[in-house]
């Protein structure tokens, strides 16, 4: 979990850094968006079509997967430390 943690803290890092240095050569997300023939209402509109497509399979997929799962995890043999 400290891994996980640690991994994070990086990326935020390296993301402020990066952040930063698009800030000082005066450039916002909307910029690079346009320059690529994107406007922030189209990646938001695509993100809500893909989460309206995920969600619902998600859950579907999460009631097989979460029984079998626990049943797996019910019967395993006990490890040795």
């Amino acid at each position: 979990m400290l891994r996980v943690i640690a991994t994070l803290f990086k990326i935020a890092v390296a993301s402020l850094l990066v952040g930063t240095g698009l800030s000082a050569f005066d450039l916002s997300a909307e910029d690079i968006l346009l320059r690529i023939g994107l406007t922030p209402e189209n990646v938001l509109a695509a993100l809500e079509q893909g989460m309206a497509w995920a969600l619902p399979n998600v859950v579907l997929g999460s009631m097989i997967i979460v029984p079998v799962w626990f049943l797996v995890y019910l019967f395993k043999p006990p490890s040795r430390d």
